[in-house]
């Protein structure tokens, strides 16, 4: 578990790693809030040591509802709320090469398909909204956390440079909307909701690159596309994840349209911060929105290459067909004078003639290339442009 205290002048990290009786002794900042990020399974193990400190700090515990929504791997994004805190369920989408059996809790099957679609999985990441404390219970071996608060840390403690050692000696009196610092537990947890959506956001050209391919090869004459079940499988996922960002969606906008209806005396904020929330609240909304919209782009470049090869199958299959239709049609007659000097009957015209071989060749090329030259005509055997 990592705590971290935050406020306008400085972002500070509490005893790392927190001490098993961190949470016993741990008080409320003067000024600022507390932000508590742990694992999954840590919350589950410490869950009576993180409601004592909560009764403490706030005078008030998680509902067991929420504890049991905190802990369960599989739960979709959601919004709930009681009158001392909000909570949050926000999947999230990662590429972290991880069995499949540790994010859902099942023997899932190995996926198919690229390496790409093979590597996202998703994963809950539960925030409890309190007035100055923000909870987030992430999965087991998450980086969101650390990566977040290492930015955190990063913003409020740049490096000393050797040469401006004096000027950095100086007290720091930046506010924290200069220096990026949320000001509040809501903007910490809109903060790191946007930075794992925009996770996402980065795997669009390789997700492109991916389905081009395979388009390319759908569309290719020479080749034979073998790869239906991993087109299949990344077709599933590419739907699973388009109803992810719908679920996330309607969780951040129920946030949204809850805080909306925030009364003066309910939060402590003020009005700047509330515009705030709901500025960063509709970027969110505008990057899961992106998400939504290039994953069902994509879901339906796949469905309309898989259109224009069967079609393109088929309209190759009726140029075949209609080559061979007009072979036939050339030799049928030639079939017929063939089988009719075929029969056994003594009289028949130019079989005791010398000539009559020769006369029965020029009338058998003479008929075929008719017939070729009123096929030609007709188009019946022009070369259809690719």
């Amino acid at each position: 578990m990592r705590i971290i205290a935050i406020n306008a002048a400085q972002v500070r990290e509490l005893n790392s790693p927190v001490q098993p009786d961190a949470l016993v002794q741990l008080q409320l900042p003067d000024s600022g809030y507390l932000w508590l990020a742990c694992e999954r399974s840590e919350f589950e193990q410490r869950q009576a040591d993180i409601q004592a400190m909560l009764m403490r700090l706030c005078q008030l515990q998680l509902v067991d509802l929420h504890v049991a929504d905190l802990l369960n791997p599989q739960l979709p994004s959601r919004y709930d709320y009681t009158a001392a805190y909000d909570l949050l369920v926000f999947r999230r989408l990662t590429t972290d090469d991880v069995d499949i059996r540790s994010v859902t809790g099942t023997s899932a099957h190995k996926r198919s398909g690229p390496p790409i679609l093979r590597r996202i999985t998703t994963k809950p990441v539960g925030f409890v909204v309190f007035d100055r404390i923000l909870l987030t219970v992430h999965p087991d071996n998450c980086t969101v956390d650390d990566t977040f608060a290492q930015r955190l840390l990063a913003s409020t403690n740049p490096p000393e440079q050797p040469n401006v050692a004096n000027a950095l000696s100086a007290p720091d009196t930046r506010s924290a909307g200069a220096r990026g610092v949320a000001a509040n537990p809501p903007d910490l947890m809109l903060r790191i909701i946007n930075h794992m959506v925009d996770s996402f956001l980065s795997l669009r050209r390789e997700l492109s690159h991916q389905l081009d391919h395979w388009q390319a090869e759908l569309l290719s004459p020479k080749t034979r596309f073998a790869r239906w079940s991993a087109l299949l499988e990344a077709r599933q996922t590419l739907h699973q994840l388009a109803e992810l960002c719908e679920d996330q969606g309607v969780a951040i906008q129920d946030w949204t349209d809850e805080h909306n209806d925030w009364s003066e005396t309910d939060p402590p904020l003020t009005q700047a911060e509330r515009d705030m929330l709901q500025v960063r609240s509709r970027d969110v909304l505008e990057h899961i929105e992106r998400v939504a919209r290039h994953v069902r782009q994509l879901e339906q470049s796949a469905e309309t290459a898989v259109q224009i090869h069967f079609n393109a199958q088929s309209h190759r299959t009726n140029e075949i067909m209609r080559t061979l239709t007009v072979l036939t049609a050339i030799f049928l007659p030639l079939n017929f004078i063939t089988g009719f000097f075929g029969m056994n009957f003594e009289f028949l015209p130019l079989i005791h003639t010398q000539t009559g071989l020769w006369w029965a060749l020029g009338a058998m090329g003479t008929v075929a290339l008719l017939l070729v030259l009123v096929f030609w005509r007709k188009r019946y055997l022009t070369r259809t442009a690719r």
